[in-house]
């Protein structure tokens, strides 16, 4: 997913820095804010499962207090093991979402000047 949200901003940018026109800007856009939703969906799926073994990670965290035993100890970090990864995902998510937002607005912007001078 990473890789492919990373070639996905690539293309935009490099969209936006060559020339175009006002039909091929709107394709654009409209493909963009396709593939906002299917980010902010991706997002939202890996913000649940970076929440849930967080739950999980504090709960066996507050249980080994109470009943220290190596088994509870053991689940307890491979629950951080497996958090660490999804935090990062999910940051590498947030950010490229958000990065695609920028990128959706100065295309907006783009058009609109386009739409002024061919009106």
């Amino acid at each position: 997913m990473k890789h492919r949200l990373l070639n996905y901003i690539s293309y935009v940018e490099s969209v936006l820095v060559g020339e175009s026109t006002l039909e091929s800007d709107e394709a654009v856009r409209k493909d963009l804010i396709l593939q906002i939703q299917f980010f902010q969906h991706e997002r939202l799926i890996h913000l649940l499962v970076t929440l849930l073994f967080a739950l999980l990670f504090v709960g066996t965290t507050l249980f080994f207090t109470l009943y220290p035993t190596l088994p509870l100890l053991v689940l307890d970090l491979l629950f951080l093991v497996l958090l660490v990864p999804y935090i990062r995902h999910y940051y590498i998510l947030e950010n490229g979402t958000q990065r695609l937002y920028h990128l959706q607005d100065k295309l907006w912007k783009r058009i609109l000047e386009k739409r002024k001078i061919s009106v």
